[in-house]
């Protein structure tokens, strides 16, 4: 872990697939706001180039599809931010291979499986106590995909994890209801990332997209998109979904979370 000397911070950030693309385009503009952010990732050689780009930036390298790593994650933040209240789910990877012609070792098709959903439910369920024992408000941002909600021919293992993160990520929100954590679905669209690797870059500039969404990413909105996902027959689909899923659940004996005090 690399670390650097913090004045008192507005916010403590852990992001996830820190390293390039939409993590570390978050993690430039949370530490330029002021805030104390540590990125994860599993390539070495990403984190450094990151921290060296942009003073202050804490890195630690860590596989989010391992459950033992995830679980030294946590012990880390526990120990190193104990202040933390925001977690930005973001590692990703993207095999772009087709059912029909998908002839690699199942262990490739789980190990995707395990970063894109494994990761984030796992890691949430580890740090969730303690965001609720800090007391204070928090957020969780869960990073979906517009392939989520329209399955990509080309990547299906990538959309159906996304679309399971897509659902945990409703029912996370609604059993934090009673909480000061709120929960945030960010949903871009093919964003020109190293997601499917250097040579498939595609889509719309990082900037630009970080731009635009991280005024987004203060507690107060549901989900946030960009584009297509931004547009007004993509909150149409968003609102109707929110609209069946508040009258399936009604009156419900279901737990949820609850404050420390609580």
């Amino acid at each position: 872990m690399t670390t650097s000397g913090y004045p008192t911070q507005h916010h403590a950030v852990l992001i996830t697939g820190g390293g390039d693309g939409i993590g570390f385009g978050l993690a430039r503009r949370y530490v330029e706001r002021g805030d104390r952010v540590i990125v994860t990732g599993r390539r070495e050689e990403r984190l450094e180039a990151a921290a060296a780009s942009v003073p202050g930036l804490e890195t630690y390298a860590n596989d989010i599809g391992s459950p033992e790593a995830r679980e030294a994650l946590a012990a880390l933040i526990g120990s190193t931010m104990p202040d933390l209240d925001t977690i930005i789910n973001n590692a990703g990877v993207q095999r772009r291979v087709p059912l029909a012609s998908d002839d690699e070792p199942w262990s490739a098709a789980r190990a995707e499986i395990e970063i894109l959903l494994d990761g984030p439910i796992h890691l949430n369920r580890l740090l969730i106590p303690q965001l609720l024992d800090s007391g204070r408000d928090s957020l969780i941002v869960d990073v979906t995909s517009g392939g989520a909600y329209l399955p990509q021919t080309f990547a299906p293992v990538y959309s159906a994890s996304k679309a399971a993160l897509h659902s945990y990520t409703v029912n996370l929100r609604w059993a934090l209801a009673e909480t000061r954590i709120g929960v945030t679905e960010l949903i871009p669209p093919a964003v020109a990332t190293a997601l499917a690797g250097e040579r498939d870059r595609h889509g719309a500039d990082v900037d630009e997209f970080c731009d635009t969404v991280f005024p987004l990413l203060d507690g107060s909105h549901d989900e946030a998109g960009f584009g297509f996902t931004a547009s007004d027959t993509f909150r149409s689909l968003l609102d109707l979904q929110r609209e069946l899923f508040e009258a399936s659940t009604g009156p419900s004996t279901v737990a949820r979370y609850r404050e420390a005090s609580a």
